[in-house]
C-alpha cells in the first residue's frame, strides 16, 4: 500500500489533548492519531478543533505503509459536521468547546436530589441542541431515589409537569439499583451513536456500565458536603455496545454557555413558547416588555413555567454580554 494513499477516513473515538483514537466505524478497530501543525476549522473557533464523532481523513507516516496499533497515523482534515453540540469555554466567553459531533441521539442524563440539577443547566442544553440539529432526551437517573422520598417524588412531578407536559421532552427514568428503564435505555441506544452528557455525579458511568458490563468505568460516590459530583471520566471518549451502536461518555459538565445564537431566534428552541409566539401582538416579539405577548401571558397564567422563562431572561442577559451574537 502507497504512504500517500488519499481518502483514508476513519471517526474520532477519543480525544485527550493533542492525542487522538480513531476506528473505522461500523468496525471497531482502535488506533492512534496525532495532528501535525495547526488543523483550524474555517468559521469555528473552538478550543479543539476535532471532537470525538467527527470524521477524518487521515495517512500513513513516511515510510509506515499500515496500521499497526502502536505507531499515530496523521489527521489531514475534518469532514464537515451534520450536527455538534458546542458550549463556551470555561472562562474564555470568545472560545468554544465541541463537545461531540455527528451525534443520533443525545441523552441528558439529570437527577432530582443529590445531586440537584440546576434547571438553566438542562434549559441550555436543550436549547444548544436544538440550535445544532440534535435529537434530545431527558434521562431522569436514580429514579428509586425519587420514589423513596415524598417530597423528592413531588419535585419530579414538577419537573415532569413543565419538560414533558409543557415542553414535550421525552423523558426516560432509570436506575441501576432496581433495573427501571434499563431495557428502554438499551433499545434507545441500538445502531446509534449516543452522547451521554450531564453534570457530575447524576451517574453517566454506572449507566454505561450497564450498557456494557465489559468497560467497568470509574465511578465515584456524591459528596456530602457540597451535594456534587466527582469528575471520574476526564476525557471524551466513545465506547461499542454489545449489540449495536456506541456511546460517547463525557466528563461532568458545571456550567454550561450558550454560543452563536440570535437574540430574535433564542425563544424558538423553547417549544412551549415557539407554540404560542404566533399570537403575540408584534412580530418580532422579544417576550420580555412588547403589550400583547402571548408568551408572557401564558407565564401568568402557569401555562409556561416561569422556571423556564426566567432561563429565557437569563440566556437573553448573556446576549447583552456579549457571550453570543446579536
Amino acid at each position: 500500500m502507497s504512504t500517500e494513499s488519499a481518502n483514508l477516513t476513519a471517526t474520532v473515538i477519543r480525544h485527550t489533548g493533542s492525542n487522538y483514537l480513531l476506528s473505522s466505524l461500523p468496525e471497531w478497530n482502535p488506533f492512534p492519531a496525532v495532528i501535525r501543525g495547526k488543523l483550524r476549522l474555517k468559521g469555528v473557533k473552538t478550543t479543539n478543533p476535532i471532537a470525538v464523532g467527527d470524521i477524518v481523513e487521515y495517512r500513513y507516516e513516511s515510510g509506515i505503509e499500515q496500521v499497526d496499533g502502536n505507531t499515530p497515523v496523521v489527521i489531514t482534515s475534518v469532514a464537515p459536521r451534520r450536527n455538534y453540540i458546542i458550549r463556551r469555554a470555561a472562562n474564555l466567553s470568545r472560545q468554544y468547546h465541541i463537545i461531540a459531533a455527528n451525534v443520533d441521539l443525545a441523552l441528558l442524563v439529570v437527577t432530582i436530589d443529590f445531586p440537584e440539577v440546576k434547571w438553566p443547566f438542562i434549559d441550555r442544553f436543550l436549547v444548544t441542541c436544538a440550535a445544532y440539529g440534535v435529537p434530545v432526551k431527558i434521562v431522569v437517573n436514580k429514579y428509586d431515589t425519587v420514589i423513596a422520598n415524598e417530597q423528592v417524588k413531588e419535585r419530579y412531578e414538577l419537573f415532569r409537569i413543565i419538560y414533558k407536559g409543557q415542553a414535550g421532552y421525552d423523558i426516560l427514568r432509570t436506575s441501576v439499583v432496581d433495573g427501571t428503564g434499563i431495557d428502554s435505555l438499551r433499545e434507545l441506544c441500538r445502531g446509534k451513536k449516543v452522547l451521554l452528557s450531564g453534570q457530575s455525579g447524576v451517574g453517566k458511568s454506572s449507566l454505561i456500565n450497564i450498557l456494557n458490563p465489559e468497560l467497568d468505568l470509574k465511578t465515584a460516590d456524591i459528596s456530602d458536603a457540597n451535594n456534587q459530583g466527582k469528575h471520574t471520566t476526564t476525557f471524551y471518549q466513545m465506547h461499542p455496545l454489545p449489540e449495536s451502536g456506541w456511546v460517547i461518555d463525557t466528563p461532568g459538565i458545571r456550567g454550561f454557555g450558550i454560543v452563536d445564537l440570535r437574540e430574535d431566534e433564542l425563544s424558538t428552541y423553547f417549544p412551549e413558547m415557539l407554540r404560542v409566539s404566533g399570537d403575540c401582538r408584534f412580530t418580532p416579539c422579544s417576550h420580555t416588555h412588547e403589550p400583547g405577548c402571548a408568551v408572557v401571558k401564558c407565564v401568568e397564567e402557569g401555562i409556561i413555567s416561569e422556571e423556564r422563562y426566567n432561563s429565557y431572561l437569563g440566556m437573553l442577559e448573556d446576549n447583552s454580554e456579549g457571550k453570543y451574537r446579536k
